[in-house]
């Protein structure tokens, strides 16, 4: 058996490491493509794309395997806030967010394609085996395409900010942590000394539920 975390964020690197599952990490480098509108919606079909993307690498392996694909967005009041472009965007959102209870979606896509005894060869991008690899989903879907059987599923979380200062954005954001996140903050970092509460899965801020990952999973991979 293969896992192979299609992601290159070191959070979900450690997080999948803390449940105890050996892995490979390849980056997928499709261009992402949304149709989607509801943020729930919106990281469950970007997680397929970047699964199917890796999978499509993998089209010479004889090995059992599984792929993980996962995608996370902040909203507030149900408009996506993805990670800054610069410093001053940052600051924009951590102004909206203060004082605020915004959602954190993570979607996850799992595509478990057995062992063959030979190479499948798909014929474009999302397909494998001849047969394509649907790119969005509903939460919670399953379904089988020829080879490859496909799980897609969202958590979300509920986070409330303290209300923050002028000086407290200011000093988060000079401290570099702000600009590689979705909402322009990580809940696992200095900046949870501005988290007054959250609702849900922790993991799944942070980037990666592991533990609905890992019910959705276990089956193909214990």
């Amino acid at each position: 058996m293969k896992i192979i975390l299609a992601s290159a964020s070191p959070r979900r690197r450690e997080l999948l490491g803390q449940i105890g599952l050996d892995f490979e990490i390849r980056v997928s480098d499709v261009e992402e493509k949304v149709s989607a509108v509801l943020p729930e919606q919106v990281v469950e079909e970007l997680s397929a794309q970047k699964a199917g993307a890796v999978l499509e690498t993998l089209s010479d392996s004889t090995e059992d395997i599984v792929v993980v694909g996962a995608d996370t967005v902040v909203a507030l009041e149900g408009q996506i806030l993805g990670k800054p472009r610069s410093p001053k965007e940052a600051r924009q959102m951590l102004e909206r967010l203060s004082g605020k209870t915004h959602a954190v979606y993570t979607g996850v896509t799992l595509l478990y394609r057995p062992g063959t005894g030979v190479g499948i060869r798909g014929e474009a991008l999302g397909e494998t085996g001849g047969t394509r690899i649907a790119l969005t989903g509903e939460s919670g879907l399953e379904e089988d395409s020829g080879s490859v059987r496909r799980r897609v599923f969202h958590e979300r979380t509920d986070v409330t900010f303290y209300p923050l200062t002028e000086e407290e954005i200011a000093f988060y954001i000079s401290s570099g942590d702000c600009m590689d996140k979705a909402g322009a903050y990580g809940i696992q970092g200095i900046f949870a000394r501005y988290v007054k509460e959250i609702q849900g899965d922790y993991n799944n801020v942070v980037g990666l539920p592991v533990g609905r990952l890992y019910q959705e999973a276990k089956e193909w991979i214990t």
